[in-house]
């Protein structure tokens, strides 16, 4: 097939290398695209952690723990601006009712 590509191994691994694949063995498939360039799909255990799925492990690993733990564990938690207005609220009544 890398005759009909016109393509020797060194240039092949050179376009794997430079996808920053270091092992051939890595990958599941591989295609070379209409306009020249490198597709390919890695295997399972080669492809890299997401953010996604390795919150799921931490949530599997830490789900007994509550919210409050979560922040110990320095997971940064977007301010929510409604329920600081609602504290505010709050702290405001609370003062004029005491």
């Amino acid at each position: 097939m890398l005759k009909k590509l016109r393509m020797t191994v060194d240039q092949l691994e050179m376009r794997i290398r430079t996808k920053g694949i270091s092992n051939i063995s890595d990958i599941q498939i591989a295609t070379i695209e209409p306009n020249g360039q490198l597709g390919y799909e890695l295997k399972k255990e080669a492809k890299p952690l997401t953010y996604g799925e390795f919150t799921k492990l931490i949530g599997g690993i830490n789900g007994n723990q509550n919210e409050n733990s979560n922040q110990d564990n320095n997971e940064y938690k977007e301010p929510n601006i409604f329920q600081e207005i609602k504290n505010t609220n709050t702290q405001k009544h609370n003062k004029i009712f005491k």
